[in-house]
């Protein structure tokens, strides 16, 4: 599945708000080496080196574009291709931060203790996942997904991806390498201009494989169903915007 870094930041400082968040609870005042996980354009990796330094940090992310995308924004930084679901630190790292990342990397729970040997005593693990799958804006994905022509891509839910592990599974996997462990969840409220805006949201991350399953051929129609969907879901307010509420999953481990 491609990514569009452009079309990701089309709401940059809403995406980088629950980054700037999860940064706040990272208890550490110094680090010599912070990695970002999945650094997508770069939005995150910036905080990271304001808060640390340039020559602190490093990024990784599976996508090429977004590599591009986070290398012009930041061209002191040394960004490189990796699969989470396999990379491992090569020596003790003081930050593992990742921002809306592992909720697309399968069985996230046993790359995670994985990556709790990469950190160095008192070392943190931070990370935020949207917990968002029982929302209208993803359960329209479903509805749409079976209501048109490009049915049988999305037989049997084969496109959605998996729930989020309830939040005492962090606490009973990650417990036994951790110091500490903090879990909660935010849910954010969006302004946005209309359905149409929504959808632009969503075709940053959530919808993409959707779209990619129906095909070019089908994508125009996909998309006019999906937004009649929203627009019915998502009704506006006083002043004509739409609300979109957004649930998402913090976690935060201080290595033993």
């Amino acid at each position: 599945m491609a990514w569009s870094a452009g079309q990701y930041l089309k709401f940059e400082d809403e995406r980088t708000r629950p980054a700037r968040d999860l940064l706040a609870q990272v208890p550490l005042t110094d680090a010599a080496r912070a990695v970002d996980l999945g650094c997508g354009p770069g939005n995150s990796t910036e905080l990271l080196a304001e808060r640390f330094g340039q020559a602190a940090v490093s990024g990784l992310d599976s996508d090429d574009d977004m590599l591009d995308a986070a290398r012009r924004r930041l061209p002191g930084i040394a960004f490189e291709k990796a699969d989470l679901a396999a990379w491992q630190p090569a020596g003790p790292v003081d930050l593992l931060y990742a921002n809306a990342v592992f909720q697309w990397v399968p069985d996230h729970l046993d790359v995670l203790v994985r990556l709790m040997d990469g950190l160095r005593p008192g070392g943190v693990l931070a990370m935020q996942m949207p917990d968002n799958l029982g929302e209208p804006s993803h359960l329209a994905m479903e509805e749409t997904g079976g209501a048109g022509p490009w049915s049988p891509a999305f037989a049997g839910g084969r496109m959605r991806r998996p729930g989020l592990p309830a939040p005492d599974a962090y606490f009973d996997r990650l417990g036994p390498k951790a110091a500490r462990i903090d879990v909660w969840h935010t849910v954010y409220n969006h302004p946005m201009a209309d359905a149409e805006a929504i959808v632009e949201w969503v075709k940053g991350t959530g919808l993409r494989p959707y779209l990619d399953a129906a095909g070019p051929g089908h994508r125009d129609a996909f998309l006019a169903d999906y937004t009649a969907r929203i627009d019915r879901s998502y009704p506006p307010m006083a002043d004509g915007r739409r609300l979109l509420r957004f649930p998402r999953l913090f976690v935060v481990a201080v290595r033993a």
